[in-house]
């Protein structure tokens, strides 16, 4: 059929959108209503394609979809009203493009002829997100809704991934025109083409300096889940005798309980993970973006290494290591696509690994991540180790603070997606929501996976009203509510390096009875004070299909160790070692000497 004869129906703009995201595979929006996309939701209303899940507050549908992209790989819909009800995700936009998460944000807005003109509930939206999203429109017709829906879909999801914002006003989604299938396929996107397969050249560079490496590390990323790379850095690693790291956003593309995995590293990483990368002469760095919470003083990162650094993103090239050095082999393309032509290229030969990793292990038994010796009182190890036993194959969430790191440094996470962090930004109030979305996720794709989200006191307390949500939409989840009743990671700061100023990081009386507030949305809630009822209580929680909310009371003045001090070189750590890095307050003297030794 020719193109002028194709036959065409008549949709409004909602119709033609909702009508495009189930052409995309979308199955669940996360959502507010609200006067600006009023018409949308009644479309939406007759739509069986569709599900809609109903938040309490726009940001944390923005964090919802976040959940449900990290974990099924697919983007999450955020759907919000004009004016405050776009605002309120902005927190989550910047979440996710920091994290490289895809996301497509429809935001409502007020009529075309009102845009400027300060009418009720708008806000510019598309300038105010710039900076935090990978690409935005402001759609001025209902014709072009179709191929604004299919280029969000391909900028978010392809390159390095990240949230697109399309921003809808109320007349557009109200106006009729005549849609025809595939129209939404005719654009270009001129100066758009994101670089997959890397420079074979360079490639073959790479592949002899790893088999000439004597003491090579592998460090890796949220990128190498991005690009579903899991096996190809296996194969590498193993082939090679590589040993692995990781930052937050990696964990999980290795699996933790492999004999080559040396844990996380950066400011609360493993002592010999740091210490591998400060004494390696080859860092082969995949899908990572060299954040200052990994490498510390960046002039003493991996100082006397050979640095080969694989990302789809040229811009991230070199770009927190120009303080002292260009990457030495740089490789643009996507991780999956180069490891494939790396693996190739190296053919199955072996390095001369052996000594390098008799020297990591030495240093893994010499100094082993910190396991309290008080056992009188809960401790957050002890949870973790319990949540490993009885949530083997389960998604975890984890919220922003010191339970966070607790949960990266003994959390076991064995496969790719089943981990969700808010990494580059830290937004408190992440952890909860992203479960929900997770869960949300899990029900689309068929698969009975429990979920678990980890939340400190502080940050269960910006978003706890999606219990709710929780209960209506039939999400269950399991809270590990880990309670010490302060802000404990900014109070370990002051303990730290503020000489005990404890600054407005003290609840009070002001701490809600978690369980009574579980309780009062319908969800059953405990209470765990005592070492013996830890491991009773995940496994009820384990065995239950239900929602349950766990608070574990721990220490007020529990720590994580170890830390590298603000401004410190990554191997220049506090308490791994109450001889030489005691696990005691230090005055801004004292660590100064740290700093500088």
């Amino acid at each position: 059929m020719t193109e002028d004869k194709k036959q065409t129906t008549k949709l409004k703009g909602s119709q033609a959108l909702l009508k495009c995201l189930v052409n995309e595979g979308v199955k669940t929006i996360f959502g507010y209503p609200g006067g600006a996309v009023l018409g949308l939701y009644d479309d939406l209303y007759m739509q069986k394609d569709l599900n809609h899940i109903l938040v309490r507050h726009e940001q944390c549908a923005g964090f919802m979809a976040d959940g449900y992209a990290r974990v099924s790989g697919k983007p999450g819909i955020v759907l919000a009203t004009s004016g405050p009800g776009a605002t309120n995700i902005v927190t989550s936009l910047c979440n996710s493009h920091m994290d490289s998460v895809p996301i497509i944000a429809l935001t409502g807005q007020v009529p075309t002829y009102g845009i400027g003109k300060d009418f009720f509930q708008e806000a510019d939206i598309t300038g105010i997100t710039m900076p935090v999203v990978k690409h935005s429109y402001l759609v001025l017709e209902p014709t072009q809704v179709p191929k604004t829906v299919r280029k969000a879909f391909l900028i978010s999801t392809t390159g390095r991934p990240g949230p697109v914002l399309i921003d809808l006003p109320k007349d557009v989604l109200a106006k009729t025109f005549d849609y025809s299938e595939g129209m939404e396929t005719k654009f270009t996107l001129p100066g758009y083409k994101p670089t997959v397969k890397g420079n074979s050249r360079q490639i073959h560079t790479a592949s002899k300096a790893i088999l000439e490496a004597k003491k090579p590390i592998l460090y890796i990323g949220g990128g190498v889940i991005s690009s579903g790379a899991s096996e190809e850095v296996l194969k590498l690693a193993e082939t090679c005798s590589l040993p692995v790291t990781y930052t937050v956003m990696g964990k999980g593309a290795f699996p933790d309980n492999h004999f080559l995995n040396y844990g996380m590293l950066g400011m609360h990483g493993t002592a010999y993970a740091n210490y591998a990368i400060h004494e390696c002469d080859l860092l082969i760095a995949v899908g990572v973006r060299f954040d200052d919470r990994v490498t510390g003083k960046i002039e003493t990162f991996a100082p006397d290494a050979k640095v080969i650094h694989i990302d789809i993103d040229p811009a991230e090239i070199g770009k927190n290591r120009t303080m002292r050095d260009v990457v030495d082999i740089p490789i643009v393309g996507d991780a999956k696509y180069v490891l494939i032509e790396l693996n190739e290229k190296i053919n199955g030969k072996k390095g001369n690994t052996s000594e390098w990793i008799k020297q990591l292990e030495d240093w893994k038994k010499q100094y082993p991540l910190d396991m309290p010796k008080d056992k009188t009182q809960v401790s957050p190890q002890q949870i973790l180790l319990a949540l490993n036993k009885y949530f083997k194959d389960a998604i975890f969430t984890v919220d922003v603070g010191q339970h966070q790191m607790w949960s990266a440094q003994y959390l076991e996470i064995n496969k790719p997606r089943s981990w969700c962090s808010s990494s580059g930004l830290g937004a408190m109030g992440y952890g909860f929501p992203a479960a929900l979305g997770a869960k949300a996720a899990m029900k689309d794709m068929g698969i009975d996976k429990p979920v678990v989200a980890i939340t400190g006191d502080g940050g269960f307390q910006m978003n706890f009203q999606e219990l709710a949500t929780m209960v209506a939409s039939d999400l269950p989840v399991t809270i590990i509510l880990i309670n010490n009743n302060n802000l404990g990671m900014v109070r370990q700061w002051q303990e730290l390096f503020y000489n005990k100023h404890y600054s407005y990081i003290d609840w009070g009386s002001g701490n809600p009875d978690y369980i009574k507030l579980a309780e009062a949305f319908g969800v059953k809630g405990r209470k765990i004070e005592t070492p013996e009822d830890v491991e009773s209580a995940i496994q009820e929680a384990a065995k239950s299909k239900k929602s349950i909310l766990l608070e574990f009371v721990i220490h007020y003045e529990a720590n994580v160790w170890p830390i590298v001090p603000p401004g410190g070189s990554s191997h220049e750590m506090m308490g791994i070692d109450s001889d030489t890095l005691p696990k005691k307050p230090v005055n801004k003297d004292e660590l100064k000497k740290i700093i500088k030794s």
